[in-house]
């Protein structure tokens, strides 16, 4: 049953889940909080199920221009995300949606089934010009939906016909299923993927990130990739300070003996609404360590939660942000893992053949 005097849910109810409760959505004027009756009566609820919702937008391509990014085109083909990672940065864009970057975030998806369709016209476009689409940068494209909606499928079905320069991020071992185009496409230059592993401990990832394959699962999942033709680079991110950082060269290592031929590594982000939620997360798992590791999160942010600095907020600063940068120089360094991947290729690029257009006579 819900908490009396909160938004949070019983464990009971929320299992498999990562997050507490739904904390407001910022944008919304009311706010919803659990009282008790006085009855005293347990209602039984139901355990929380997810819900897909369907969105048809007019345009798959969202530009950028962060300098903290190697890449100025994105495509997500869902919103929120069933994995549940209670470090998700991407969770506080559910409430454009009027829905929680909590609970709701992991149970109510949205997805788009037409994605292929509109991004096969939108590369058709005369004023288009190819560069890396990043896929997986906000929301896990190869969440568990991704089995029956099959949209990523789709999306590299279009790109893989259109010679489409691709990188892909996820933690989902879905992608398994793709090895066919991703390898084709790996061994002509036109696509890289990379595998996150946040910690190499099962119940620590199980804790944090529920509903994602288990560490050692991802990194057969490296192994096949690389075996297929497909460059992989290991993330080891996000490392949480008190957490996870002591883990950073053993991750880098096992990615290492996986395959992969590149690495990077993200320092814990908290912003807006993740903040809270990752407080409550702490404090409910790990209370010993609980103090500790915010203290540290907010050495590297300058006093604060989170600092949204470009040029900061992916690596932090101060002395733990500094030295944790060094190891991970030494590491790659010493394992030979790239720190900089060599640029996909543009020059293939095929243009999608538009209504009425002349057709080849070779």
């Amino acid at each position: 049953m819900e908490i009396p005097g909160t938004n949070q849910l019983s464990q009971d109810q929320r299992r498999g889940r990562a997050a507490a409760g739904n904390p407001d959505v910022r944008f919304e004027a009311t706010q919803r909080v659990f009282e008790d009756d006085g009855w005293a009566r347990d209602e039984g609820r139901p355990v929380l199920r997810t819900e897909v919702s369907v969105e048809r937008p007019r345009s798959v391509i969202t530009k950028n221009s962060s300098p903290d990014l190697d890449f100025d085109r994105s495509i997500n083909p869902y919103r929120g995300c069933e994995h549940g990672c209670i470090y998700c940065f991407a969770r506080p864009s559910h409430a454009y949606l009027g829905l929680s970057p909590g609970l709701d975030f992991e149970t109510k998806l949205i997805a788009r089934p037409d994605a292929p369709q509109i991004l096969e016209k939108e590369l058709a476009r005369k004023s288009y010009r190819p560069k890396v689409i990043a896929i997986g940068t906000n929301t896990d494209p190869y969440q568990p939906v991704e089995r029956e909606m099959r949209i990523m499928r789709g999306l590299l079905e279009v790109l893989h016909a259109h010679r489409h320069p691709v990188a892909v991020v996820t933690k989902g071992t879905l992608i398994e299923r793709d090895l066919d185009i991703l390898g084709e496409m790996g061994r002509m230059g036109l696509a890289r993927v990379g595998i996150s592993v946040t910690t190499l401990g099962s119940e620590l990832s199980r804790r944090m990130e529920p509903r994602v394959p288990a560490p050692a699962r991802r990194l057969r999942t490296i192994k096949r990739l690389v075996e297929a033709g497909c460059p992989v680079r290991v993330m080891a991110s996000p490392m949480v300070p008190g957490l996870t950082d002591h883990e950073l060269e053993a991750i880098l290592t096992a990615g290492k003996e996986a395959g992969a031929t590149a690495a990077s590594y993200v320092l814990l982000r908290l912003p807006r609404e993740v903040a809270g939620l990752f407080r409550d997360w702490l404090a409910e798992h790990y209370p010993d360590r609980a103090d500790r590791v915010m203290g540290l999160v907010r050495d590297t942010h300058g006093g604060q939660d989170y600092d949204p600095e470009w040029g900061k907020r992916m690596c932090g600063e101060g002395v733990f942000a500094e030295l944790l940068a060094q190891r991970f120089k030494v590491t790659s360094q010493r394992l030979g893992l790239a720190r900089k991947i060599p640029a996909l290729r543009v020059d293939e690029f095929r243009v999608p053949e538009r209504v009425g257009d002349q057709l080849s006579l070779f």
